[in-house]
């Protein structure tokens, strides 16, 4: 299993590099450059635990290299970290089905607590848990569906829990993935037609 930073960028790719070693050090981290060189990397270095890319990457357009790794590696994890402001390019990304988009400006300490979720190192959200239909879900992600359920923002959720937005962000992406969904509104409609909201 390997992770794959791909960042036309070196001070950038190698700082991510760096970061993913430090935190798991046992991972094989593979330093790209060119998005060209990806499938190439897969056959010689392995299957993949993580992909981390730059949006604007020479050779490719808009989030079309998110959607063919995604298209090849559904299950992977995929974060985006890109100098463009979240908002168009965000939306865009996750469209394309990235897990996570980060800002280059985002403190290191937050980018390294997104890298640890992904990876699974850092701790669950709590020990109990509910079984709905064939799934289980934590008592933090049950308390999520009724934040969503009343039309709470990841600011407003961090703000009520005292965590940061990408800590919301991380908690959604593991909810979406429990349940099979890919948005706020499905995961609503999941929550109504298994009983877990009222109406």
């Amino acid at each position: 299993m390997s992770i794959y930073v791909i960042d036309d960028h070196p001070l950038v790719r190698q700082a991510l590099a760096m970061l993913l070693r430090r935190i798991k050090p046992s991972a094989k981290v593979v330093e790209l450059e060119k998005y060209s060189e990806l499938k190439p990397a897969l056959i010689k270095h392995g299957e993949p635990e993580l992909f981390v890319l730059d949006l604007l990457l020479p050779g490719v357009r808009g989030a079309s290299g998110i959607h063919e790794v995604k298209s090849m590696y559904p299950d992977v994890p995929l974060i985006v970290v890109s100098a463009m402001p979240s908002g168009e390019a965000r939306d865009a990304c996750l469209e394309a089905g990235a897990d996570m988009y980060l800002e280059k400006s985002t403190d290191s300490a937050e980018i390294s607590q997104v890298f640890q979720d992904m990876l699974g190192l850092s701790s669950p959200d709590d020990d109990g848990e509910i079984p709905v239909g064939e799934v289980k879900l934590s008592k933090r992600q049950k308390q999520l569906i009724l934040m969503l359920d009343r039309g709470l923002s990841n600011r407003d959720i961090a703000a009520e829990l005292n965590i940061s937005e990408h800590t919301v962000k991380v908690h959604l992406w593991r909810l979406f993935r429990r349940i099979g969904v890919k948005s706020r509104t499905q995961t609503l409609h999941y929550a109504r037609s298994h009983g877990l909201l009222m109406s």
